[in-house]
């Protein structure tokens, strides 16, 4: 397979997927879904950007809930999650833009649900709502059972996913699919897919089609030559720490969240997300010089005061010893003291054809892709079949049901 080759589509029929085959070192499932992410995202947002295909349809819904004020929630689990998390800050953006400048807590606002906390509900959305899914082989069962009750509250639900031939799929609306299925359980395509799909989404709304060009650009900045040697820097300088702190703020939130499960079900890391301000409020006294951190910043809003306040939390962390690096968009880079990431910093170029949300979530997948794929060779971990290769972790998933 070559970069630019499509990925396969889900089985038909339809079927979960099965382990990785494994390989006996790099490149890994992974590094070739994280090399072929350029080349998919110029197909997905070409062919999305059809006005009789399931993005724009989405888009007219999304539109009618906001101007009618309806609920619009957005569910997924695990790397679904942060895509749902991601769909959200990218569809705020675009309805601020096409002169709907509904605000946090408005009613018509965007916002997201977990899947599981969705499911036990007994009422989600109602008549006049819109609930969208994201789930990428669309079989995660509480994704589809919050689906499933938000259809009873009288919701329209839509799945953003990879086929239409899914169980969440026969419970949608509206599907919008992305057509190639990621090959390794650590999940990189089924990250980025929902993302692209969003902005697809976006791009109706606004009526102004995101660059299929631009976004390739943007993802094949991270797999340079200059930027794999950084990312090999940074990966070696925290391949030896206890465990590590993601911290992110504003639209890089959902980033900092999927770099945490990036790290550990690829690397068998311990990590956890921090929000920015959050970290300074007691969790500095549960890390020490066996800890890494990565900040992640490239959100453009309000940057003047996201970048004063991590330099504050760099400031910190480096009088307890902690090895800090960081993903920064490239004005960040030249704000930020570069003394302040000992470990090293990778950088996430400006995309001025990209809204400015879509560029900093789209910008910033890669280099955290590509972080945990060389931590995991640091760490002699393949990371494609997330430990269940072990047959404790497993037992240990089995009995999870």
């Amino acid at each position: 397979m070559t970069n630019e080759d499509r990925l396969p589509a889900a089985p038909d029929p339809w079927a979960g997927s099965e382990m990785p085959a494994r390989r006996d070192g790099p490149p890994f499932h992974m590094t070739d879904m994280i090399e072929a992410e350029p080349g998919l995202a110029a197909r997905l947002l070409t062919r999305l950007a059809d006005p009789a295909g399931g993005a724009a349809q989405l888009a007219a819904v999304v539109r009618a809930s906001a101007e009618a004020r309806q609920p619009i929630l957005v569910t997924g689990c695990g790397t679904s999650e942060h895509g749902a998390l991601a769909t959200v800050e990218i569809l705020r953006e675009a309805l601020r833009t096409a002169g709907l400048p509904w605000r946090l807590g408005e009613a018509g606002t965007p916002v997201a649900a977990q899947a599981f906390e969705g499911s036990l509900e007994d009422w989600l959305g109602g008549s006049g709502s819109l609930v969208i899914g994201v789930s990428h082989e669309g079989g995660t069962w509480a994704t589809n059972r919050a689906l499933e009750t938000a259809r009873r509250s009288g919701a329209t639900l839509a799945l953003l996913t990879v086929s239409d031939r899914s169980p969440g799929a026969a419970l949608a609306d509206i599907v919008v699919t992305t057509e190639e299925q990621d090959q390794s359980w650590c999940h990189t395509v089924g990250y980025l897919s929902p993302m692209l799909a969003a902005t697809a989404v976006a791009g109706h709304l606004v009526g102004a089609a995101p660059s299929p060009a631009a976004a390739r650009d943007l993802l094949a900045a991270g797999l340079t030559a200059e930027a794999v040697l950084e990312t090999e820097r940074l990966a070696g300088a925290l391949a030896g720490v206890a465990r590590l702190i993601v911290v992110g703020t504003g639209a890089d939130r959902p980033a900092a969240r999927e770099l945490v499960l990036k790290v550990e079900e690829g690397t068998h890391l311990p990590a956890a997300m921090r929000d920015l301000e959050t970290l300074l409020h007691g969790h500095l006294a549960g890390i020490d010089a066996q800890t890494g951190l990565v900040l992640i910043l490239t959100e453009t809003a309000q940057a003047e005061a996201r970048i004063s306040r991590a330099a504050g939390v760099l400031r910190a962390v480096a009088e307890l010893g902690i090895r800090a690096g960081a993903i920064l968009g490239a004005s960040h880079d030249l704000a930020l003291p570069a003394d302040l990431t000992p470990a090293g910093r990778l950088i996430v170029p400006a995309a001025p054809d990209l809204p400015p949300t879509a560029a900093s979530l789209l910008g910033s997948a890669v280099p955290l892709q590509l972080l945990t794929e060389r931590l995991a060779r640091a760490r002699r971990v393949d990371p494609d079949p997330i430990r269940r290769d072990d047959p404790i972790y497993l037992r240990a998933a089995d009995a999870a049901g």
